[in-house]
């Protein structure tokens, strides 16, 4: 399982300019059969490269998407589909490609076979080079056209009115195109992060109160690195048989079993509590060295509150293992990194000013530890910030404005990176 925390602010486009994730969330609620739109926007972001070699550069974006919402009686469909283009004046100053282009696109679906029995599919597919725009690992900008994919299937069945199951599975899919670097000392981000995560379970809910449910739930997760390519320098061992010990990108492999406890709550009309917590047991069965098992926490805990029409503040903890682009292994043991172990705290505020003038602000503080491997113990602290205007000029065209901030503080010489982005344009819907 993946950090569920995904803020459409934070999770930006490859500028880190435009909220694609937010776009595509708000096709799903439009009336229309089909909605045309694009923004048109000039930024300066001062660390496009997002690495410690800060290089900064104005520019402008160009993001026309298309939607369509079809409803059927107990079927709607939505898909979604933004084309990003990023050009940056000093790359083309110093005779760069100046152009960074992404693609991403959703689809969603539900369907109701009776009044009991729902399923819901879920799909949203980003390609480009920004971190925060594919989500799977690396904290620096790769070149080439870098793939994450995140599939969901959930039926939910109501078996009496107490008594309910959510049956779930989730397919994340990540390919980086970048698989030059041959040196096992040196490895690509293909070697270190292309892989296939799936995760199946289910929660057996009930319903205490019209307002209450509470649930136990399972889930099983396997993840398989495919990169095929070795991600760190051989190891010899002398004692007892000697042997050489090679890690390959399949060496991180692991299975996890979930369990938890949760509860929903609406305290108040306007007022909702989410809680779930418990563990995980991780199995490392491909390590080279010494294959093991380990237990780590799980939580996601929320609070919603909508204080006017259009206006609601979310805040939320959640804690998680995830893949990590660092797998030096230790001198003392000689074992891989398998991966981190998070805590994320976040904030996400939406306010409507009036009928015209919206704001976001979004916050995230991230603590990440790495389990075992050369950095074992040690974290990085990830501060993820950012606030958005919105002006609506008429029924078609909005001003938009908008700071990102983020800053990674690692314990990792030379892996920090902090950077700002600032931007100005319009947006124009039909």
């Amino acid at each position: 399982m993946k950090r569920l925390f995904v803020s459409a602010g934070l999770a930006a486009s490859v500028a880190g300019i435009s909220s694609i994730h937010a776009q595509s969330m708000e096709a799903g609620t439009s009336p229309k059969l089909w909605n045309v739109s694009a923004n048109l926007r000039g930024f300066y972001d001062d660390n496009y490269s997002v690495s410690s070699a800060q290089k900064g550069s104005f520019g402008f974006e160009f993001s026309p998407s298309i939607s369509a919402n079809v409803a059927f009686g107990q079927t709607d469909i939505g898909v979604k589909y933004t084309f990003g283009l990023f050009y940056y004046l000093q790359r083309a100053d110093n005779g760069l490609n100046p152009l960074d282009l992404t693609h991403t696109g959703d689809l969603w679906l539900d369907h109701a076979f009776n009044e009991r029995w729902k399923l819901n599919v879920t799909d949203s597919l980003a390609d480009g080079q920004d971190p925060q725009l594919v989500q799977g690992g690396a904290v620096v900008r790769v070149n080439g056209n870098n793939l994450g994919n995140r599939a969901n299937i959930k039926l939910t069945t109501d078996w009496t009115r107490e008594f309910s199951t959510a049956v779930h599975y989730g397919n994340n899919l990540y390919i980086y195109s970048n698989n030059s670097n041959t040196n096992a000392a040196n490895p690509s981000e293909a070697a270190l992060l292309n892989r296939i995560e799936q995760n199946a379970g289910i929660d057996l809910q009930w319903h205490f109160a019209p307002e209450t449910v509470g649930y136990v739930g399972y889930n099983y997760s396997w993840v398989r690195y495919d990169g095929n390519a070795q991600i760190a320098a051989p190891f010899i061992i002398t004692f007892p048989t000697p042997r050489v010990v090679q890690y390959f990108s399949s060496a991180r492999d692991y299975n996890a079993h979930y369990g938890y406890l949760g509860l929903s709550h609406q305290i108040t009309p306007n007022l909702t509590a989410n809680a779930r917590g418990g563990a995980s047991l991780v199995d490392l069965y491909n390590d080279p060295i010494s294959p093991s098992t380990s237990v780590a926490p799980y939580a996601d805990v929320s609070l919603t509150y909508t204080y006017r029409p259009g206006s609601y503040v979310q805040a939320g903890f959640t804690h998680n293992i995830n893949s990590t682009d660092i797998a030096a292994p230790s001198a003392a043991t000689h074992q891989l990194t398998a991966y981190q172990e998070s805590s994320t705290f976040y904030l996400d505020i939406n306010h409507r000013f009036n009928s015209r003038l919206s704001a976001t602000l979004l916050g995230q503080y991230e603590y990440s530890t790495y389990k075992d491997g050369a950095y074992g113990g040690n974290g990085d602290d990830m501060i993820n910030a950012s606030i958005d205007l919105n002006y609506q000029l008429n029924r078609h065209l909005a001003a938009q404005a908008g700071y990102n901030f983020s800053d990674l503080l690692s314990s990792i010489q030379g892996r920090g990176n902090a950077r700002n982005r600032v931007y100005l344009g319009l947006s124009a819907n039909y």
